[in-house]
């Protein structure tokens, strides 16, 4: 093992993560120090034989947040976007078991072809972020912005972790989804029909595009509390907004901080910081790198050996590239690790008894989108694929 002086051993990124818990975290978002221990190992046997069975009658969807005993039997691997789609061209595969989290599985089931049905392993995995905007509170918000008048104004805008219900309010509205990689292309085709945006779930993302992409300052955007009445804000406050932001965002990366970013310069020679526009204004503004999941992985893919890198996104993803670049020095960027509590639900027990329960011609956890729901969020879907 190599060591240099000022970083000691090439282990020791892995060993920052420590073992602290952390008060300022979420209730029901999980912050031990620690990823949960492998299943049993028997079980890898069991879910090797169950998905030989079924052969090409499945498709396994593994989003790069998975834990690694559940990668493995992945047969691709990407965002939620990338999987859905991937999803949609083996329309050979009858069955598709989506390891990913719900509002995922809803969006390969409206991509994918009638005859396919998706699993979700386990049903409790959900999203804390696209559970932060519901249906009812989104059509209270577009009645709020009627009463002020500016909702012939407003084309809004939901990034893809939301659920079904948001998509289909954003497609019945004329608006678009949008991904972490094209959010400032989503932007610039509202902004081309309308002089405001209302940009749902993520405030961050929405913030972070308008402002460091697209040249907005921050009093142009205003934070829309769906818990407060008229959303925390005053007429003229909507009036002047050309942003709308939602209330909502991701419970792991938004808590990076900039005293995280402050700590690991101060304590690591030369690092690279590399976070997703997930995170809040004020990391965001003091990273060196920004982008979406595959940008951080295409940027340590393209590092140079010996190169420091703290990583600002899922443990799950950082310890993996930490694993596939031994050549580099990837780290977490807070000593405090949050892993995605939702995502790991689907664990290697869930997957086996999916996949067995398929083998066994019984179909479990199915997700499913009712037609109209489906077809006005595939309205939104195909918005993003036609933008410019």
């Amino acid at each position: 093992m190599t060591t240099t002086p000022e970083l000691g051993t090439r282990s020791l990124p892995l060993l920052l993560l420590g073992t602290e818990s952390d008060p300022a975290s979420e209730r029901g978002v999980s912050c031990p120090g620690a990823l949960p221990p492998a299943s049993d190992p028997a079980l890898v046997e069991r879910a090797r034989a169950a998905k030989a069975a079924l052969g090409d009658q499945v498709f396994v969807l593994g989003h790069h947040y998975q834990r690694d005993e559940v990668i493995q039997f992945a047969d691709v691997t990407g965002d939620s976007f990338k999987l859905a789609r991937d999803a949609a061209a083996r329309p050979q595969a009858p069955y598709i078991v989506f390891c990913g989290v719900h509002f995922m599985a809803e969006s390969a089931d409206i991509l994918t072809a009638d005859h396919q049905q998706v699993v979700l392993p386990d049903m409790a995995a959900g999203c804390s972020m696209a559970d932060m905007a519901t249906f009812d509170q989104v059509e209270e918000c577009w009645e709020v912005l009627e009463e002020v008048g500016i909702a012939d104004d407003v084309v809004p805008v939901t990034y893809m972790n939301s659920s079904a219900d948001i998509k289909a309010f954003v497609g019945r509205h004329g608006g678009v989804v949008c991904t972490s990689s094209n959010a400032r292309r989503a932007l610039e085709w509202a902004y081309s029909k309308g002089s405001k945006v209302l940009f749902l779930p993520d405030q961050h993302l929405g913030r972070n595009t308008a402002v460091l992409e697209m040249g907005f300052s921050l009093d142009d955007c205003v934070v829309y509390d769906p818990h407060r009445p008229e959303g925390g804000l005053t007429p003229r406050q909507f009036r002047d907004a050309r942003m709308l932001l939602w209330r909502g965002h991701c419970s792991v990366h938004a808590r990076f901080t900039k005293a995280s970013v402050d700590e690991i310069r101060s304590r690591v020679p030369d690092v690279n910081i590399l976070v997703h526009p997930e995170c809040r204004h004020e990391v965001v503004v003091e990273a060196d790198y920004v982008g979406s999941t595959e940008y951080i992985i295409k940027t340590l893919a393209a590092a140079p050996a010996g190169s420091s890198w703290a990583v600002g996104t899922e443990l799950n993803l950082v310890r993996r590239l930490a694993n596939m670049h031994p050549d580099k020095n990837v780290m977490f960027l807070d000593r405090t690790v949050c892993f995605c509590s939702t995502m790991n639900r689907i664990d290697l027990p869930h997957l086996v008894w999916a996949l067995e329960s398929l083998a066994k011609g019984e179909v479990v956890n199915r997700i499913q989108v009712d037609e109209e729901t489906a077809h006005y969020a595939k309205a939104a879907l195909d918005q993003m694929l036609a933008l410019p």
